[in-house]
């Protein structure tokens, strides 16, 4: 086994593995068309509200028999069944959101520092009531038999527009008022430099009987749209990204399921200290309940004309309000990118952790996390030194190549005198033929004889394979690199070389390692597939993203001038060694 074969096997693995996921977003499982919701189970003696068979509207926890339960069929949405109502609009220097009266749910959020593309004035959309593009932030309360404005009411506000101006904090308030004397105010907090928007629900009972219910609040979404088509939807890099529900909980930490299993799948759990997502290539949304309350989480879809859409729920212990009282119930939703700005030059935890415990989880690297974030943590490292993040990706290579650089040089030196012993192996090959039980035995005496390890070329690498593709999912989920400039002509990393100038760079490293690489051994066909690799990756890479490529071809350049060095080194001592023994 040699160098070559290993290659060809690592690409052949690289290969498979973005078939298999191009493979499950085509024709793996999809949602039903029929309305599923967690909840089927309610939990003895439990403060926690129990979720409906079907809506988007939940019910409360307990329902006296003489008053009615609400419909189990899902209320459509109010921009349905009436005119729409102008939304409150509110900005910030990071955010501006736009917040609907009917049920005070927040429709829009743009976020300021993120052009959907370069020199655009566009901005990145995470909230969005467009139907294909459907996602929302809703909240409420219901209550069993009694008024409770849930995320269908209509609130009043004082304004229609609020800027965050000179000061820090910014309250947006809105009020709901019920004949029997309860009111609601609902108030969204925002705050300069932040992408957490507080939110509170304040319930005054003014009428004459105890009123008692549930708050909750939720994401609802369709799944997000990604480009697919032909090559350049292939190898875009948002279709392999998480795209669907995630939570968090202390005991069992980060979870994540697919739109397509929700319905197979439904989330229903008692969470301390836990949050509910919805997470999506670079961005996400987040509830975070109070972190020593205990909701209860749950999953749903629910049909609409436009589509299935995907629901995921956080439910407060019952609220009990005396005549007379009021009673707070209060959240926090965070709206923006999977940004980890770490607190400090030498740790590790993210102002994302800060905000909820386990938030930064929602930058996920999948089953190379442990090795991704120390990685992530040195790119970041190496951006505070250079400013560019290109040069940082360069930094990070460099690194790496100096941490393995023994295991390298153990490759190379195997793979260099492979090379030397090419004539030999290749007589041994035409003395045996097509006896391949006789070849293979007096390979391995040769092998003996010579002390060589063919495997020496092939461990160092397999050491390195995890790394490779820990890196790999660092550049593709760090929010941090999404359009940003090189040198040059590279003026997004996260775009594809606009002149192609890596790729053929990268083809030009591959076909000159290839020429000092020994090929004995290799069957024909390999042979041949090994002559073509360096063409499919320059077309491959001619679309992946300017910072994969940039890694890649660097790491490819490192690794050819080491095995040039270790290679020439090896053949300058064997000639001295020669000329020594003629003497």
């Amino acid at each position: 086994m040699n160098n070559p074969r290993m290659f060809l096997l690592v690409a052949l693995l690289a290969l498979g593995y973005l078939i298999w996921s191009q493979w499950q977003l085509d024709y793996g499982p999809k949602a039903p068309a029929t309305t599923e919701l967690a909840g089927s189970t309610t939990p003895a003696a439990s403060t926690v509200p129990d979720v409906p068979a079907s809506a988007d509207t939940p019910v409360p926890s307990a329902v006296p028999s003489a008053v009615p339960a609400p419909a189990t069929e899902p209320l459509p949405p109010a921009a349905e069944t009436a005119a729409t109502i102008p939304p409150i609009v509110v900005t910030t220097d990071l955010l501006r959101v736009e917040i609907d009266p009917r049920g005070g749910s927040v429709i829009a959020a743009d976020l300021l520092e993120y052009p959907l593309q370069p020199k655009q004035s566009e901005r990145v959309r995470l909230f969005d009531t467009d139907p294909a593009r459907f996602h929302v932030a809703q909240s409420g309360l219901v209550s069993s038999g009694q008024p409770a404005p849930d995320h269908n009411a209509v609130f009043s506000a004082e304004k229609s527009e609020y800027v965050l101006g000179d000061d820090a904090r910014l309250e947006v308030p809105l009020s709901w008022t019920d004949a029997s004397g309860v009111s609601v105010r609902k108030v969204y907090v925002f705050e300069r430099g932040s992408y957490v928007i507080e939110q509170r629900q304040e319930i005054s009972n003014n009428g004459a009987v105890a009123w008692t219910g549930n708050a909750y609040r939720q994401l609802q979404r369709v799944p997000q749209l990604v480009d697919r088509s032909g090559i350049k939807g292939y190898t875009n890099v948002e279709g392999y990204s998480f795209n669907g529900a995630a939570w968090y909980s202390p005991e069992e930490k980060f979870e994540k399921r697919a739109f397509d299993k929700l319905a197979k799948e439904p989330l229903d759990s008692e969470i301390t200290g836990g949050w509910v997502a919805m997470l999506q290539h670079y961005f996400f949304a987040a509830w975070i309940p109070p972190p020593g309350e205990t909701h209860r989480f749950t999953t749903a879809t629910s049909p609409h004309a436009s589509g299935m859409r995907y629901i995921v729920r956080t439910m407060s212990p019952s609220i009990a309000v005396a005549p007379g009282s009021t009673a707070t119930t209060s959240a926090k939703l965070y709206v923006g990118p999977k940004k980890q700005d770490y607190r400090s030059f030498f740790s590790f935890t993210s102002e994302l952790d800060e905000i909820a415990p386990g938030l930064s989880l929602t930058v996920d690297y999948g089953m190379f996390t442990a090795i991704s974030e120390p990685l992530h943590w040195l790119l970041d490292k190496f951006h505070k030194l250079t400013g560019n993040w290109g040069f940082a990706i360069i930094l990070l290579v460099l690194f790496i190549k100096a941490l393995f650089f023994k295991l390298s040089e153990a490759q190379y030196r195997s793979m260099a005198k492979m090379r030397k012993l090419q004539p030999r192996m290749a007589a041994l090959k035409e003395r045996y033929g097509d006896d391949k039980q006789k070849l293979n035995q007096a390979m391995l005496e040769f092998y003996q004889k010579e002390k060589i390890n063919p495997l020496g070329g092939c461990l160092p690498m397999l050491v390195q394979i995890p790394v490779f593709f820990a890196l790999y999912w660092v550049l593709l989920e760090s929010v941090e690199l999404r359009q940003a400039p090189f040198i040059g002509w590279i003026q997004n990393l996260t775009a594809p070389d606009p002149y192609f100038v890596l790729p053929v760079l990268n083809a030009a490293a591959m076909l000159a390692t290839q020429h000092l690489t020994p090929m004995t051994g290799m069957d024909p066909m390999q042979a041949k597939i090994m002559k073509f690799m360096p063409v499919v990756f320059s077309v491959l890479f001619a679309f992946f993203p300017a910072g994969l490529v940039l890694y890649w071809t660097v790491n490819g350049v490192l690794g050819l001038a080491q095995q040039l060095v270790i290679t020439r080194r090896i053949e300058r001592g064997e000639t001295a060694a020669a000329a020594a023994k003629a003497k």
